[in-house]
């Protein structure tokens, strides 16, 4: 054991080696994609390999369903020279679209929104105060934030119990 790491350097080897083999050779085209192409036209593409031919510049493969495909097709140019930046230089030269059916079989179905964030319920006064008392034990403000957000998580994913107004020991 060596401490503490960051998760981002526990996982980087594996993302790396899983990227080129569909050949990004940045990986960041494919943890980053929202950033990159904009959140709306992330919300139904997904990058899903880069094609090296013998000419010039790449093919980039984006997944995307069978609704949307004239909307991206529309955007292909400015997905292209977005991407394109990312890499720094032309390394792409062509988009392309590959289009799943909404339902189907397994390997074919693409899923793009995550699960809807949010709380069941909102959190009471007694919980706000006890994430507020966690978070001033930290001088840091961005710790303070963090550890108040989660001790608000947490509260909102334990059982009301009766007579409870803390959500840690003291």
């Amino acid at each position: 054991m060596r401490g503490f790491e960051a998760a981002a350097s526990l996982v980087s080897a594996r993302l790396r080696a899983g990227a080129e083999s569909r050949g990004f050779a940045v990986a960041r085209l494919l943890t980053h994609w929202a950033e990159i192409v904009g959140a709306e036209t992330a919300a139904f593409t997904r990058p899903v390999r880069v094609a090296h031919g013998r000419g010039l510049g790449a093919t980039l493969t984006i997944l995307t369903d069978g609704a949307h495909a004239p909307l991206v097709q529309m955007q292909l140019p400015h997905i292209r020279d977005r991407v394109n930046a990312v890499y720094g230089f032309n390394a792409i030269a062509r988009v392309t679209l590959t289009q799943t059916a909404a339902q189907g079989f397994a390997e074919g179905q693409a899923v793009f929104r995550p699960a809807p964030k949010g709380r069941a319920r909102p959190p009471s006064p007694d919980q706000i105060q006890a994430a507020e008392r966690v978070a001033a034990c930290f001088a840091d403000p961005a710790l303070a934030q963090a550890m108040h957000a989660l001790a608000l998580n947490r509260a909102a994913r334990r059982p009301a119990e009766p007579g409870r107004t803390t959500m840690f020991k003291e």
